[in-house]
């Protein structure tokens, strides 16, 4: 998968996708990454990317002209996702719908937000991590990027590893426990030591299946599509 970022901080990056197993992925070449510096097709000497507002109003708006420019200097960009507190709430079903294209690339909205003739000529999908507001969209595609690569077969090593995660199948994860047997007077689960893969694997099930109804409740009456429908009538220049 290649993926480009689109953004005026793009050192942000550096330091979250040189370690643990996006860096693995991108040695391995599973994955490329691609930082778009947005600043570098800004306007005139100053490199200009932001104007005021029309209608007036505070703050300052991202202009199409740089944003444009970036995206098209892609060899591919495939599906192109912004980054905005009123975007749809990324959800593990849209990591795993994503995790299947062989390009994506991630506008970081900045400011106040982007010009909306971006929207209308070149994003497929907008999309949030919360309701609230950050400085800018780069923590959210980084969260993106995260969800999504780990879902990619043979970059966690094991096909199987992401199934059994929280949100994977619409429940929360079982709990997990490891050495010593007792700590500070509480035990690891007989039937974890049991050997009987059977009860293991039903102890975990009523595990998963209680833990998101004292949690998370809501999860329980949702079913996890493979895909979201998009927008057949948003198409890309």
């Amino acid at each position: 998968m290649r993926i480009n970022l689109i953004s005026l901080f793009p050192g942000m990056f550096r330091c979250v996708f040189e370690e643990s197993i996006i860096h693995r992925a991108s040695c391995k070449g599973i994955i490329e990454i691609r930082l778009i510096d947005l600043r570098e097709f800004g306007l005139g000497t100053h490199r200009v990317v932001d104007d005021a507002p029309y209608g007036g109003g505070g703050g300052m708006i991202l202009r199409p002209e740089p944003i444009a420019r970036a995206l098209e200097s892609l060899p591919e960009r495939g599906h192109t996702i912004l980054t905005t507190p009123r975007g749809g709430l990324f959800q593990q079903e849209d990591a795993l719908r994503l995790s299947l294209e062989t390009d994506l690339t991630i506008i970081c909205g900045h400011y106040e937000g982007i010009d909306e003739r971006v929207n209308a000529l070149f994003v497929d999908e907008e999309l949030s991590i919360g309701d609230y507001v950050l400085t800018g969209g780069e923590i959210p595609a980084m969260v993106i990027v995260d969800a999504v690569v780990r879902l990619i077969p043979s970059v966690l090593g094991k096909d199987t590893t992401a199934t059994g995660d929280s949100h994977y199948a619409g429940l929360l994860e079982h709990p997990h426990y490891t050495r010593p047997r007792s700590f500070r007077g509480l035990a690891v689960p007989e039937v974890l030591l049991s050997g009987n893969h059977q009860r293991i694997r039903q102890w975990r099930d009523a595990q998963s299946l209680e833990k998101t109804r004292q949690m998370r409740p809501e999860l329980l009456e949702r079913s996890l599509p493979e895909t979201r429908p998009h927008d057949p009538g948003k198409k890309k220049p």
